[in-house]
């Protein structure tokens, strides 16, 4: 076993020259503090105030002129190879101003300390008020201007949306490894000194920030979009100035009048709340009279079958009240209104004018539905009666398609949901994909496009039956065309589809819809391994039967399938599933692979190989092996060796043997097994 050597320990002298230290490391980095002080402190403060706490914070780190600076203790910092250009120090500046420098690693050890402290509460605090030190007066400030760092693309914001789900400590993690350089040892032993609880714990969630493309995510925490001290100015909210100023006017006539204050201030605050923009949004954008709206059989008569071919459908779409405070909603929610989004969308206000789909009264709630620029659905819902909060939902739906962009959920209440449709729709039935036997049931659909109340899959515990739409589109755009839908928690429903085993001899299979007798005997084995991809913002699930194989002893067959979910941001999830004998059809395969964020089984990933253990009926053990269609040899090695050629491979094996499995292809090249 290795020994390691004591971690060295740098000290700032306790005197003067520390404090001078300090303040040179100040001056030299300071954006880079800040920075780095934007990043950790809390997504929720909103960019105007986490642009001021994050100067405010840096500035009150430098310790009060005449003060000593105590011994810190900051360890010696390891760097990583990926360090940010200019992270050494300046030539001719002296060792301890520089980044690795001790007084700038004490400096960086108060501000993360102090931006962590924004979200610690103590036991006895209340929840709902922000943490004390959020509370502590800041300088600088700023009155009558909003400062915003520069706006990035989708990716930045979607960066920015990932930091916000995470606590404090993961977000400093995250810095430390991609900001400063740091490695894991060095950015543990940092956050250790600012008192976080479990750093390792901290690294290990911020290792999955940003992937696969950590250097991406690198490169944007170094944009403008993260940079405060490069930011642009917008007029805070001069409509609500002015009818603050008003408000002030009215109360104080009428104190000296009739002594009526809270009267006046009652009313100015009613009479400014409603008409109000949120800062930074153009009026226009929040005018219900600037909505788009789409002519009703614009979707016959176009090429392009979304969400931009949808109508305004519903009861209230004339009415501007509803429709003004779900826009206001939307740029600027206020505390009573619960935001949920699906990963990676963006929560921002509306850029121009959104496209109106539905406004109408739904399970007693009056409902709003919203398509912004070909990017986002977003939904507003009121409660019609009683003290219920409004809610706000933003789904990602860019290039949506004839399937994809064919339902939204309207509501959900209880275990069921109601869908609006899209109005190529024709037919429309329910399903349960573990009775693969049993043909779908009709189900109704309002004039508005509302279906009646659809079960919703379990989400926990057992799994009896997984209920899904199957629709058909209007023969005035496609004929023949019936696909299913699944609710898998988001906005939009995932459209299921399925590719056929190899031919003999054929080209690779395109995936089709999921209709069929082997798409539904197949979806009936794996249905339930949906659960698993429960609100991660999923477009579609493709099952690919990419092997079949001859088992041993016996000669029954099993099939491998490889379940691909595609989500609306790009990344996909894999899931690779034995489909032994059954007693059943609707027995639950084995998941013998379960992969994230990778091209496997799409048109990027044509290539799969996959093993298990398996039990035959003698109480014997194999390891079984299977690859696609350009595998023609599998090759094991470790505790048992072995080698077949073809795309199928079964060898005796331990229950636990240890086995790596490797396949060669048809066109050169070799491939390992997913795991």
């Amino acid at each position: 076993m290795p020994i390691h050597q004591p971690q060295q320990l740098t000290d700032v002298r306790p005197d003067r020259t520390g404090v001078q230290q300090a303040e040179a490391a100040l001056v030299e980095h300071y954006p880079r503090l800040v920075r780095l002080a934007y990043v950790v402190l809390p997504p929720a403060l909103g960019r105007h105030r986490r642009v001021l706490a994050a100067h405010a914070l840096v500035q009150r780190a430098l310790p009060p002129a005449g003060s000593r600076v105590r011994d810190p203790r900051v360890p010696a910092q390891s760097r990583r190879s990926d360090a940010p250009a200019g992270a050494e120090s300046a030539p001719g500046a002296g060792q301890d101003r520089g980044p690795s420098g001790a007084a700038y690693a004490w400096m960086r050890l108060r501000v993360l300390r102090a931006a962590l402290a924004h979200e610690r509460r103590p036991r006895w605090w209340p929840g709902r008020l922000p943490a004390p030190a959020a509370l502590r007066p800041t300088v600088p400030v700023v009155w009558g201007l909003r400062l915003f760092p520069r706006a990035g693309g989708v990716d930045e914001l979607a960066l920015d949306r990932a930091l916000s789900t995470v606590p404090g400590p993961v977000r400093a993690a995250f810095a430390l490894e991609l900001l400063e350089g740091l490695d894991e040892r060095a950015a543990r032993a940092l956050l250790a000194e600012a008192e976080v609880v479990d750093p390792a714990g901290a690294l290990r969630r911020a290792a999955r920030l940003g992937r696969p493309d950590r250097a991406g995510a690198q490169a944007m925490l170094r944009s403008g979009e993260f940079d405060p001290c490069t930011v642009q100015t917008r007029p805070s909210d001069l409509l609500r100035r002015r009818h603050r100023v008003r408000a002030v006017a009215v109360a104080a006539a009428l104190c000296v009048v009739a002594g009526g204050l809270a009267v006046a201030v009652e009313e100015g605050a009613r009479g400014g709340g409603e008409d109000r923009s949120p800062a930074g949004v153009f009026a226009p954008v929040l005018d219900p009279a600037e909505l788009m709206r789409t002519a009703a059989e614009r979707w016959a008569d176009t090429s392009r079958v979304d969400f931009t071919a949808w109508p305004a459908r519903g009861g209230r779409t004339d009415d501007d009240g509803l429709l003004g405070r779900a826009l206001r909603a939307w740029a600027g929610p206020p505390d009573s209104v619960r935001v949920s989004t699906t990963p990676g969308t963006v929560a921002v206000p509306p850029a121009q004018p959104p496209r109106l789909l539905f406004a109408g009264e739904v399970d007693g709630a009056a409902v709003v539905l919203f398509h912004d620029g070909g990017v986002r659905v977003v939904r507003y819902a009121e409660p019609l009666s009683g003290s219920g909060g409004a809610a706000l939902d933003f789904a990602r739906t860019d290039d949506a398609d004839v399937t994809t962009g064919a339902a939204v959920v309207v509501s959900r209440t209880g275990d069921s949901a109601r869908f609006l449709l899209a109005p190529w729709i024709d037919g429309t039935t329910t399903r349960d994909l573990l009775a693969p036997d049993t043909p779908g049931k009709p189900l109704e659909v309002g004039p508005d496009g509302i279906t009646a109340a659809v079960d919703r899959p379990a989400a926990g515990g057992g799994c009896d039956s997984w209920p899904v739409l199957q629709l058909r589109s209007s023969e005035r755009i496609v004929e023949n065309h019936a696909f299913l839908l699944t609710d898998l928690g988001d906005l939009a429903p995932a459209h299921l589809t399925y590719t056929p085993k190899p031919g003999r001899g054929a080209p690779a299979r395109q995936p089709r819809e999921a209709t069929g007798t082997d798409a539904l005997l197949a979806w009936a084995r794996t249905a339930c391994s949906l659960r698993a991809l429960s609100g991660s913002g999923v477009r579609a699930v493709n099952n690919w039967a990419f092997a079949e194989q001859k088992l041993p002893e016996g000669g029954a067959s099993a099939d491998w399938l490889c379940t691909r979910a595609d989500t609306w941001r790009g990344p996909g999830r894999v899931l690779v599933q034995f489909l032994g004998p059954a007693a059943s059809p609707t027995d639950p395969a084995a998941v013998v692979a379960d992969r994230d964020d990778t091209a496997l089984c799409s048109r990027f990933g044509q290539h799969v190989l996959a093993g298990t253990h398996w039990k035959a009926a003698s109480g014997r053990w194999y390891v079984l092996a299977a690859g696609s269609r350009a595998v023609t040899r599998i090759e094991a090695s470790g505790a048992v060796r072995g080698a077949a050629g073809g795309p199928t491979f079964a060898v005796r094996a331990p229950r636990d043997a240890d086995v790596e499995l490797t396949a060669s292809l048809r066109e050169g090249g070799t491939l390992t097994a997913v795991r």
